[in-house]
C-alpha cells in the first residue's frame, strides 16, 4: 500500500480550501468527543450505535432500541461518516482527504464539493447495505466519502505528480494515476476476497463509482478531465503588403456571418 503525502497541484479557481478544512475539523472534533471517553465506554457505544450506519435496521430487519435512536434511520446514511473507530482509522482518512480534497473542491467550487462529499458518503453505505442487508454492525468511518474524493481527483489529474509512501518507507514522486489506480483495484479485489472482513469495502467501491460520476456533473463548466489543457486560439490577423511601401499591412477582417 501507499500513504499520500504531498502534490504539487495549485489551487486555480478558489483561495483556501475552506469545505475541505471545515470537513476535518468536524471529524476530528466528533472523535474527541467519542475517542476521549474511551473505545470501550458507553457513551462512545451508544454513540456509534445511534449514528452509524446499520444495514439490519435501515432494512427494517432489526430494530434499536428507543433509547439508542439520537437521528433518524435515513440520516444514518450521512452520519456515519463522521464517526472513526481510533485514531489511526480517524488520521488515514483525514490524510488522503487532505492531499486529494483541496483540488476537487477547487474544480466543483466550495458548494458543489459539500453536496458531492455528502451524496459519496450516501452511495458508501448504500453499497455496504446493498452487499451486507443483514449486518448488525454499525459501519463508520469516512472511507466511502474519501473514496469518492480520491476517483474525482484520479478523473481530474491523473498525471499530477504526488509524493506517496510506498510500503510505509519509501518516498517517491509518481504520476496520481499509478497510485490512485492501484489504490482503486484494490478496493475491488477486497470487496471479493475479504467482504465480511473488518473493512467495508462495499462502503469503499460505492464512494468511487459515485465519485468518477459525480464529477462529471458538478466540476465547474470549463473544467476539463484527465489534465487536459483547453485553450483559446488566439485571434489571427492577415497581413498584406501594402502598395509601394514592402510592409505588411493589416488585411480587412472577414465579414460576420450574416453580413
Amino acid at each position: 500500500m501507499f500513504i499520500p503525502l504531498h502534490d504539487a497541484n495549485d489551487l486555480k479557481h478558489i483561495r483556501l480550501q475552506w469545505v475541505t478544512w471545515s470537513l476535518i475539523a468536524l471529524n476530528v472534533i466528533v472523535w474527541l468527543f467519542t475517542g476521549l471517553a474511551g473505545d470501550d465506554s458507553e457513551f462512545t457505544a451508544n454513540v456509534i450505535l445511534g449514528l452509524g450506519f446499520i444495514p439490519s435496521v435501515v432494512h427494517d430487519f432489526a430494530e434499536l432500541p428507543a433509547s439508542l435512536v439520537l437521528v433518524p434511520e435515513d440520516a444514518t446514511y450521512v452520519t456515519y461518516s463522521f464517526l472513526h473507530a481510533n485514531w489511526i482509522h480517524l488520521g488515514s482518512n483525514m490524510l488522503f482527504l487532505w492531499v486529494f480534497g483541496d483540488n476537487v473542491e477547487d474544480a466543483m467550487g466550495h458548494i458543489r464539493f459539500l453536496i458531492f462529499y455528502v451524496l459519496c458518503a450516501v452511495a458508501g453505505a448504500f453499497a455496504h447495505g446493498l452487499l451486507l442487508p443483514e449486518s448488525d454492525g454499525p459501519l463508520i468511518g469516512a472511507s466511502g466519502a474519501v473514496a469518492g474524493v480520491v476517483a474525482a481527483y484520479l478523473m481530474l489529474h491523473p498525471r499530477v505528480r504526488v509524493w506517496v509512501l510506498v510500503l510505509g518507507r519509501i518516498p517517491l514522486p509518481l504520476p496520481a494515476f499509478i497510485p490512485l489506480l492501484f489504490w482503486i483495484a484494490l478496493q475491488f479485489f477486497m470487496v471479493v476476497a475479504d467482504l465480511d472482513g473488518e473493512v467495508s469495502w462495499g462502503a469503499h467501491i460505492g464512494g468511487i463509482v459515485a465519485g468518477a460520476v459525480l464529477v462529471l456533473f458538478l466540476r465547474r463548466p470549463g473544467v476539463p478531465l484527465f489534465d487536459r489543457v483547453i485553450d483559446t486560439p488566439k485571434a489571427v490577423i492577415h497581413e498584406t503588403p501594402s502598395a509601394g511601401s514592402g510592409k505588411p499591412t493589416p488585411a480587412a477582417p472577414p465579414p460576420r456571418w450574416g453580413r
